[in-house]
């Protein structure tokens, strides 16, 4: 059996959200014991350096040309060149738009149909058509949520048994890095609240700068009147409303936006934080949750999508559209050292329900299925 991978989203530097769901599934699919299957990873160029090495049955394939790979260069190279794969994942939106094998597709959320307001023009329509034609064609759909799974079933209409929920893991980030690295490395002193996610409009972050500065000015429970407000994540699009933020609410000088933080200082920035904050409008799942959680971090979600499925009874929920209820939420970790502890001790728990092992070997026995269906 042959196991075709688009592997071009796991095949960067830095990764997040779906590079980082890709780049987890081949490390894992390179683990187990392999027996009659082998797999090609199709890139765009030469594979970086922390992707499993090609060994017997783990073969890499450079397709050209980079531009409209997807439509043109993929799908040619699939007709044109045998061994063909049995079956072909895709761990984004995109499947080869045109295919003689059986396509198997993720699709992480469709905040796109939620939120199209907060998406550029150019990106819309890809996300639209494109994901909109694999989804139809694709013999099996894989998504990380059952509030996912409802969305695609509504807007796509598709079968129920079409659609797979194989929920992510996480990884505990073992390191030896120290709390000096907090103030040596990224000048943070003293106590703050974090944020992890990419820096768009989606995160809303706009209304956790405004509940922040509220908990700053009038805030009488939390006796941090030094805490500071950390934003960990890349620039993503419309970025600039985010930036300008802090000045808006005149917090400018207590607000630090880090940028892309690597994976290996993560874990100190998580365990050091009062409290770790998602307030996102919409979430295909959330992996920065169980990331603070497994780093003894209590956390604020919000209370759409996908979250409470990841949070479950180890979290404070607030609505995400109301900034009270995000001040109202921090304020409730900040202020009380036993319920914080308890939500701690919560989440220790909740984060043993998910792992990457899991979500690789459930994901694998559909690829298997659908290859044997397809011969």
């Amino acid at each position: 059996m042959r196991i075709g991978i688009d592997g071009n989203e796991a095949n960067l530097k830095k990764r997040v959200g779906i590079g980082e769901y890709a780049f987890e599934l081949l490390a894992q699919f390179k683990k187990f014991k392999a027996g009659d299957i082998n797999f090609t990873i199709y890139l765009k160029t030469n594979p970086v350096s922390d992707l499993p090495p090609k060994r017997d049955g783990w073969d890499y394939q450079i397709v050209g040309p980079g531009r409209l790979w997807t439509q043109i260069g993929l799908p040619l190279n699939l007709y044109l060149h045998k061994p063909r794969p049995d079956v072909f994942f895709t761990p984004t939106h995109y499947a080869p738009r045109f295919s003689p094998v059986p396509t198997v597709v993720s699709v992480m959320d469709l905040s796109y149909l939620h939120y199209p307001k907060l998406f550029k023009q150019s990106d819309l329509y890809q996300l639209r058509n494109w994901t909109a034609y694999s989804v139809k064609q694709a013999r099996k759909v894989f998504t990380i949520s059952r509030a996912s799974k409802n969305d695609i079933i509504k807007y796509y209409q598709i079968k129920p048994e079409r659609i797979v929920v194989t929920y992510p893991g996480y990884k505990f980030k073992n390191t030896m890095q120290s709390s000096k690295l907090l103030t040596e490395k990224y000048g943070i002193k003293g106590s703050y609240i974090l944020f992890v996610g990419t820096v768009q409009p989606r995160k809303n972050l706009v209304r956790l700068i405004e509940a922040f500065s509220r908990i700053k000015r009038d805030s009488s429970s939390s006796a941090e009147g030094d805490i500071q407000l950390v934003i960990v994540g890349k620039k993503g699009w419309l970025y600039e409303e985010i930036y300008e933020a802090p000045k808006k609410f005149g917090v400018e000088d207590k607000i630090k936006f880090l940028n892309y933080v690597p994976d290996e200082d993560l874990p100190v920035l998580y365990k050091n934080a009062h409290v770790f904050v998602l307030p996102s409008l919409y979430e295909g799942f959330g992996l920065p949750v169980l990331e603070a959680m497994a780093q003894g971090c209590p956390v604020v979600i919000s209370n759409t999508s996908s979250l409470p499925e990841v949070g479950g009874d180890a979290a404070v929920y607030i609505d995400p559209e109301n900034v009270e209820s995000i001040v109202e939420g921090i304020e409730k970790v900040l202020g009380d050292t036993k319920y914080r502890q308890s939500l701690i001790k919560k989440g220790r728990e909740q984060v043993k329900k998910f792992s990457w092992e899991k979500t690789a070997r459930e994901t694998l026995k559909v690829l298997e299925e659908v290859a044997k269906e397809g011969r």
